[in-house]
């Protein structure tokens, strides 16, 4: 899917489930990792991240547009557009669109660490001093375990 396809997708789901016209710019952003998208509130343009496409499809793609949708419309019409707003609760529900995007860039844990005293079990992304951490539950040594 390109960007073109992705504008005429916004602008039908604009008019299709908020009889309004979408008359900024919408786009794959590929540096989103932890979202599915966003509003931007100067440009009034919105960027969608592509993993939610690619790992998940079209269906969670177009939830994700009418959550941004929501925050679209309503921010130029001076309500609340805010996550917190009971107007924004109110306006996504009723089109359907997602309260929360699903996780695409999970990582892995790189490091694994074993309490020598009660076998409990570290998984850290990052390499953590044996010498100065001990474990958490009955403070025994840690051992790196590869």
């Amino acid at each position: 899917m390109k960007n073109e396809d992705v504008q005429r997708l916004v602008e039908r789901i604009s008019m299709q489930y908020f009889k309004r016209p979408f008359l900024h710019q919408a786009r794959f952003n590929h540096r989103l990792r932890t979202t599915g998208g966003r509003y931007l509130l100067r440009s009034h343009d919105i960027e969608l991240n592509y993993r939610q496409y690619e790992y998940y499809g079209e269906e969670e793609l177009i939830r994700v547009i009418k959550h941004e949708l929501c925050h679209y419309h309503l921010h130029l019409e001076g309500r609340g557009y805010m996550h917190k707003d009971a107007e924004f609760k109110a306006l996504l529900k009723d089109v359907g669109g997602s309260r929360y995007c699903r996780a695409t860039d999970v990582p892995d844990f790189k490091h694994l660490y074993i309490c020598l005293s009660c076998a409990k079990q570290f998984k850290r992304r990052r390499r953590v001093n044996t010498a100065k951490y001990v474990c958490g539950f009955c403070k025994g040594n840690l051992r790196y375990s590869p």
